[in-house]
């Protein structure tokens, strides 16, 4: 098997990663922004991109929980960048879930929560069931791109919702009226770092990408 060059990042010496103290995974890809290459025989790794910025440390409430979401859904992204069609949709694991099906079905999420959720809308999400949870399954006219374009799509749409909404505002749906857009939020940042936590580790299985 022919050998690769994996990027690793370096460590400054006075780095509290070079000391030994406790540091997140986080931290240490973002210890220092010099790369250096190093062959490997037998390995052949893509190099995710750096992760976004940390979210504000002293913002207030509504702009901290938009920029965690916004942290996890940029990683979301991240993970499943460099694969093709069929990487994506390998099934790794005995459930239906997949890299893109995970991409999948945190874009029908966004549009569950936001858009028929809080504004009352009844926009199109598959069925579920114990049996076939059809936001998990990749239809053969779909493709990378159509999948990623949803998610990208639902997004842009939850942003432009929670921008003209305050966090005590409840949902119109009328069985969960007493949801509030606080609850909401609250809600996806969980829902999509479990799936993140998901995708993790689909990807080191795929091709030993890691790093968030």
């Amino acid at each position: 098997m022919a050998g690769g060059v994996v990027r690793m990042a370096s460590v400054r010496l006075n780095s509290p990663m070079a000391r030994g103290d406790r540091y997140t995974r986080r931290s240490m890809w973002r210890v220092s922004a010099r790369w250096q290459d190093v062959i490997v025989p037998g390995i052949v790794a893509f190099v995710l991109r750096p992760s976004l910025p940390d979210p504000p440390t002293a913002a207030d409430e509504k702009t901290t929980l938009v920029a965690f979401l916004d942290w996890y859904r940029d990683c979301l992204l991240r993970k499943v960048e460099g694969l093709d069609r069929e990487a994506l949709t390998r099934r790794l694991v005995p459930s239906a879930t997949t890299l893109l099906g995970i991409v999948k079905h945190l874009a029908y999420v966004e549009r569950g929560w936001f858009q028929n959720t809080f504004l009352g809308q009844t926009r199109y999400r598959p069925p579920r069931s114990a049996a076939d949870d059809a936001e998990f399954s990749i239809e053969d006219a779909e493709t990378v791109d159509s999948i990623i374009t949803l998610y990208r799509d639902e997004v842009a749409r939850s942003r432009e919702i929670v921008a003209g909404a305050a966090l005590d505002d409840h949902a119109r749906r009328e069985d969960r009226s007493d949801y509030t857009l606080r609850w909401i939020m609250v809600h996806m940042i969980e829902e999509t770092a479990r799936h993140v936590g998901h995708a993790d580790i689909l990807r080191e299985q795929t091709d030993g990408a890691a790093g968030e």
